[in-house]
């Protein structure tokens, strides 16, 4: 199925990878992986086809009533974690615990939340990653450009002002699929 990935991504799409093209083969085996902008589900298969072609495990978490039957076991086999949403759940420090009990844990998400326009991202995947003790790696969707620009990992400091510029940053020009949205 990898090559078949490649060639969608590569050849058929025109897509690239620049920056930490390594990232994959690097140590790092668990990771919060944020993708910016998230402007359209077309960004779930460029997001799917990206981690075939690099050949790297990635997971998602989603609340625990999608892995009931039938659709449970699919999830799970693609990275799925089950997560209680009921209130009065911390719930940076449930995702922290998933990286605790596993050997390799890779999350990835859209720091914005949503696939509109917003002004400020979310905080909990920063949070997350302090907790856990874990770096965040940033990759592009910069439909513009058909490419994925990848970070080197970036473990946050506790200047979060700071961290999200320098976060921010990373994704200066990078046009999502809806412009509008980026």
């Amino acid at each position: 199925m990898r090559w078949l990935a490649k060639i969608i991504y590569f050849k058929l799409w025109g897509w690239k990878i620049t920056g930490n093209t390594n990232f994959s083969k690097d140590t790092i085996k668990k990771a919060i992986i944020i993708a910016v902008p998230h402007t359209s589900w077309y960004d779930f298969f460029v997001g799917i086809l990206l981690r075939k072609v690099v050949n790297l495990k990635t997971n998602f978490v989603a609340k625990k009533e999608l892995f009931a039957w039938p659709f449970g076991y699919y999830f799970k086999a693609v990275g799925g974690a089950a997560l209680d949403r009921t209130s009065g759940q911390n719930k940076v420090e449930a995702i922290a615990k998933l990286f605790e009990d596993k050997e390799e844990f890779r999350l990835a998400l859209a720091p914005e939340g949503t696939r509109k326009k917003v002004e400020h991202w979310k905080t909990g995947f920063y949070y997350i990653a302090k907790t856990a003790n874990v770096p965040i790696i940033m990759f592009t969707l910069d439909f513009k450009n058909k490419q994925n620009h990848i970070s080197e990992p970036f473990y946050p400091t506790n200047d979060i002002d700071a961290d999200f510029a320098f976060m921010k940053a990373f994704y200066k020009g990078v046009q999502g699929k809806k412009p509008e949205y980026s």
